[in-house]
């Protein structure tokens, strides 16, 4: 053992040395903590609220980000929209508790939510493997943010130039909001795009979303957590997606048989309050919908008192 330590004692510097590194950037954490990476939804959702990580929820997708609006809702739901996200990314949420969600647990489905295929943001924390190096598993971040360093330390030293020496771009914090409305040739292209990436799906393209389900249901049962689910807006101007009616179908008869209080918005919302297919507009449907969930929450806090 000694020997093949003494011949091989350089590689397993350079292991040492890598690994060491590798665990002191886990600890520092730069896709969280530094301005200079990339951040994804569930950062900005922490960043934008002091990095307090527990509190009453409405989740979902970017449905959601796009149509509550946190500052101007009197429930004190924390809006966690993720871009893309899914049922089966809440679960390993709580799973892992990255949040631990009190007093209640508002989640958004929409026509997307519970697509399994749906492709997501590989930097949400849940998808990194614990054996897996931090500096691998975000490589194309570290190689964007190391080439502005680069950079900026050749202007401040070849150039000569002192101000631009640690000088980089503050990477965007805030999340995607949906202004104005798209016209009804960039409309007519999304509902084509859609039905042809979504439009043949069946219960098979969303079992494991709802499995999920029934491990959030359970999860929330066991902790005596308030759980409600709202059908987010649809733009009636267009068809639904076929698989629709079966999922919904599905889902609310799992909640109904949980006693999971629905609200159902899915076709309710007038074509002007949205921006496109499934994202309300900012300034016409957002303050609406806002307004909406606010009064039914309040009416199963009464009922139930």
């Amino acid at each position: 053992m000694i020997a093949f330590i003494r011949k091989n004692s350089f590689v397993l510097l350079l292991l040492a040395a890598f690994v060491l590194s590798d665990a002191l950037i886990s600890w520092w954490d730069p896709m969280a903590s530094s301005r200079r990476f990339y951040k994804n939804d569930f950062t900005k959702t922490l960043y934008h609220h002091d990095w307090v990580n527990h509190g009453p929820v409405f989740y979902g997708n970017s449905a959601v980000t796009g149509a509550y609006i946190e500052s101007e809702s009197k429930s004190g739901l924390v809006e966690m929209g993720l871009s893309y996200g899914k049922l089966t990314d809440l679960k390993a949420i709580l799973e892992r508790q990255l949040y631990h969600v009190e007093d209640q647990l508002v989640i958004g489905i929409d026509v997307h939510t519970m697509i399994d295929s749906l492709e997501t943001d590989p930097t949400y924390q849940w998808f990194k493997p614990w054996y897996q190096p931090y500096v691998y598993a975000y490589r194309d971040y570290f190689r964007d943010s190391g080439t502005e360093f680069v950079r900026q330390l050749y202007k401040g030293t070849v150039e000569l130039n002192r101000s631009e020496l640690f000088a980089y771009q503050p990477r965007w914090i805030d999340k995607q909001l949906y202004f104005g409305r798209l016209s009804d040739e960039e409309l007519r292209t999304k509902w084509n795009d859609y039905e042809r990436r979504f439009g043949w799906m069946s219960r098979h393209d969303y079992k494991d979303n709802l499995q999920a389900l029934d491990w959030i249901i359970d999860y929330c049962k066991e902790n005596r957590l308030p759980l409600r689910v709202v059908w987010m807006p649809w733009n009636p101007d267009y068809p639904l997606p076929a698989y629709m009616h079966g999922l919904q179908e599905e889902v609310n008869a799992r909640l109904n048989a949980a006693g999971v209080p629905v609200l159902d918005a899915l076709l309710t919302y007038d074509p002007k309050y949205f921006h496109d297919l499934v994202h309300l507009s900012r300034q016409e449907g957002a303050p609406v919908f806002t307004k909406e969930v606010d009064a039914w929450l309040d009416s199963l806090a009464n009922s139930s008192k």
